[in-house]
């Protein structure tokens, strides 16, 4: 009864409180990085979500448009902003997300959406993670993030799926609190950004 009435009423809800209490911080961010993304302040990309329905995910953007001579994007680490970098860490760029959960296309809490480009890479335990919304934060970011493997992050992900309850989703809460503080998990070890998934 949770996972199909109670979580999206909660969702819902919780997406609205959140704007109305962050709108001055993310008003002062979209100023900021209105400025140093050339004008670029929001970041649009596809998004697989629930039973795997393509939608447009929103995002600070947090990385600009530089390119080399031969008109080919920079590194990542050579595109992200002071800025960027500072809202990156404070995971300020999920912010806009609650825009996604107000839509009705995400959650607050589930698996994070994932590129439409690795569709046709997953298993079908793998795929078992559109079984629900993709969330804002979720059991895989609480526990490690971007600093775990995506064998690991697929296997939190699907126990996710299997174990929805108010009670979890409100322990992934307090620990993704805990996480922003301490800026835990934000990037793998040796990279700005983790390594695409290139299938199992």
């Amino acid at each position: 009864m949770y996972r199909e009435l109670f979580k999206p009423f909660f969702d819902i809800i919780s997406a609205l409180i959140g704007l109305i209490l962050l709108f001055p911080i993310f008003l002062v961010v979209t100023v900021f990085l209105f400025f140093a993304n050339d004008g670029k302040p929001f970041f649009f990309q596809l998004r697989p979500g629930k039973g795997g329905k393509i939608f447009k995910i929103i995002k600070f953007k947090t990385m600009n448009d530089r390119k080399d001579a031969e008109g080919n994007l920079l590194p990542d680490s050579d595109r992200l902003t002071k800025v960027g970098s500072f809202v990156r860490k404070t995971s300020l760029d999920e912010i806009p997300q609650l825009l996604n959960v107000v839509f009705g296309d995400m959650s607050i809490v589930g698996p994070r959406p994932l590129l439409t480009t690795y569709l046709h890479l997953y298993s079908d335990f793998q795929n078992r993670r559109h079984e629900v919304k993709p969330g804002i934060t979720g059991w895989a970011q609480v526990n490690g993030r971007n600093s775990i493997s995506w064998d690991k992050k697929f296997e939190l992900d699907v126990w996710y799926v299997d174990h929805i309850s108010f009670l979890l989703d409100l322990k992934i809460l307090f620990k993704t609190v805990q996480k922003v503080i301490k800026s835990d998990g934000i990037n793998a070890a040796d990279s700005t950004t983790i390594e695409p998934f290139q299938g199992s």
